[in-house]
């Protein structure tokens, strides 16, 4: 197969070890910037162009899309997909997965466990919000943040009253969710690839902070995971359209809560977890179903 990999740094470690697992396997595989791909969006004959030349005859795209550049990476998938080739993820489920106010709706919706959330929009309404998702300590969230970038634990009813009405101050789009105390800094991330958990590890926050996130020193661990955790992580990518997600799971009083769906979950944090080959897996899955033009939109985008 030829294989688009759609990345902004060949250097990162999920990008490498992609091309190897792929190659190893006998694919083909380019590597393409994300942002210096351009498109004609001609009527019956979408094209996509790189650096003077015509994208043409892959089967396959591999999307990995950094957050900040979302809008951008998504219009070139779906172009991609207009042109019949398959994603490992659909445009319109990672823009889905992005959105963190609307993921937890789509959540909600079908039932997952999750953290009491409140979203608002004026300062007036603070403090019932505060009061809806059960007071302080709370957990205030950047709705565009990434790797616990403007995730804020607002220990007394006054910071947290203060961290809000800063960040709606600067016209900041917020989530205000309890804190779950008895996960104490740990959560489990979850891969899940075609409908099945594949890897699991813990992953356990740096003494002093609550976020649990590798980029800020926290250290990952092989866990055993519970039948209930393994259901909600399948569940909860199915619910938001992804063949290949990093589902975080956290262990509360009341069953596992979900904290958010990664459409470009990276491989090395769990492959160094569990020693197990991930990359391979997810080509494996390509293989499995990479046919022309199969997507849930059927290559509409």
């Amino acid at each position: 197969m030829k294989i688009a990999l759609l990345s902004r740094n060949p250097k990162l470690y999920s990008t490498r070890r992609l091309k190897e697992a792929a190659e190893d396997r006998g694919h083909e595989v380019q590597i393409i910037d994300v942002l210096r791909a351009y498109m004609n969006i001609a009527s019956h004959h979408p094209t996509i162009h790189y650096k003077g030349e015509p994208l043409t005859g892959f089967d396959a795209v591999i999307p990995r899309i950094g957050a900040s550049v979302t809008f951008y990476g998504a219009a070139v998938l779906r172009q991609f997909e207009m042109m019949g080739v398959y994603p490992l993820n659909e445009s319109v489920a990672i823009t889905r997965s992005r959105d963190k106010l609307r993921s937890l709706q789509l959540l909600s919706r079908k039932g997952i466990g999750l953290p009491v959330t409140g979203f608002a929009s004026k300062p007036d309404d603070i403090k019932d919000m505060i009061k809806m998702v059960g007071g302080a300590p709370l957990v205030v969230k950047l709705l565009e943040g990434t790797q616990g970038i403007g995730v804020v634990l607002a220990e007394t009813q006054k910071a947290a009253e203060s961290v809000i009405e800063g960040f709606m101050g600067v016209k900041a789009n917020i989530l205000v969710q309890e804190y779950i105390k008895e996960s104490e800094g740990a959560d489990i991330r979850c891969f899940v690839i075609g409908g099945k958990v594949v890897a699991s590890m813990q992953r356990k926050a740096a003494p002093g902070e609550f976020r649990s996130n590798l980029h800020r020193g926290g250290s990952s661990s092989l866990i055993k995971i519970t039948p209930e955790e393994r259901s909600t992580a399948v569940r909860a990518a199915k619910i938001m359209g992804l063949n290949v997600a990093g589902v975080d799971l956290l262990r509360s009083n009341h069953g596992p809560v979900v904290m958010e769906v990664n459409s470009s979950p990276g491989l090395e944090g769990i492959e160094n977890a569990t020693g197990k080959d991930i990359a391979g897996m997810v080509i494996e899955y390509i293989e499995k179903n990479g046919k022309a033009g199969k997507t849930q939109t059927r290559g509409k985008g």
